[in-house]
């Protein structure tokens, strides 16, 4: 395992398809069955001020015609520009998810294939959006490059993802599913290169937020992540501590350093 925890090789990324099978019926419906996830009245989207930071005050007077969200849940990612789309596909594996609308649009849902093939032409989307779904996902590589088949030259791909193993994953862990895994910087960086990606920006972002959040969180009610000041906060202290950057976290010290990373991309 040595080569996983190193960041070097992405666990899961070479499984033949009955690996792939088994891990997709794990996590089919492992992130609707955790605590809040499956009640609407009890599930809180808390990345708005999040996502406005890193991503959508780049698509300022952008109107999407078409657009994809993988993983996308209740859809709530889309809120603030729904009156930006037109068009809204979401690929949900959890029937839990469904809805009839979002916003004034009602989204088309459709399943993703196990295989984590996108059944749709090349070039058919002008905005997607894949936030913190790629690492529930074995097959990493060619789910990637099944996005970027179908995302439309100069469309954009706002992409966010935990850069760290999050702790071993052979192992039962709290507030997780089970095999769920960060994904290297470099992972990303070396296949953006070899498939016509354009990095518009690169935020490293969500420094200890344990450790702020038991700070703060007498202090502040809410979850630290919808306040603005704090986005802020943590995009200037991830950016001081990016050097210390890790795959797997082992030592205090090792964990004083971003947990994410906020990509927003364009296809060439």
């Amino acid at each position: 395992m040595k080569e996983f925890f190193s960041g070097d090789i992405l666990y899961g990324d070479d499984f033949n398809s009955k690996q792939i099978k088994l891990w997709h019926n794990q996590e089919k419906e492992a992130y609707a069955n955790l605590k809040d996830n499956k009640d609407r009245t009890l599930y809180k989207y808390v990345y708005h001020a999040f996502n406005q930071f890193h991503a959508f005050s780049k698509c300022k007077n952008i109107y999407f015609k078409n657009v994809l969200g993988i993983g996308s849940a209740y859809g709530d990612e889309f809120l603030p520009i729904i009156d930006q789309i037109e068009e809204l596909t979401i690929v949900e594996p959890s029937k839990k998810f469904l809805l009839n609308s979002i916003g004034a649009i009602q989204p088309k849902y459709i399943a993703p294939e196990i295989t984590g093939k996108i059944n749709m032409g090349d070039n058919q989307f002008d905005l997607i959006t894949c936030l913190g779904v790629l690492h529930h996902i074995p097959n990493v590589t060619f789910v990637l490059k099944e996005i970027i088949r179908v995302l439309q030259p100069g469309g954009i791909l706002l992409l966010r993802e935990p850069i760290s193993s999050m702790g071993d994953w052979r192992k039962e862990r709290i507030g997780l599913t089970k095999n769920e895994r960060g994904i290297s910087v470099q992972f990303f960086e070396n296949l953006f290169a070899n498939n016509n990606i354009e990095v518009i920006s690169k935020n490293y972002c969500l420094t200890a937020p344990v450790v702020f959040s038991n700070i703060f969180g007498r202090v502040f009610k809410k979850p630290l992540v919808l306040y603005k000041w704090y986005v802020l906060f943590d995009f200037l202290i991830s950016k001081i501590l990016r050097f210390n950057s890790k795959y797997h976290k082992v030592s205090l010290w090792d964990k004083a350093s971003p947990r994410a990373v906020y990509f927003v991309l364009k296809k060439k």
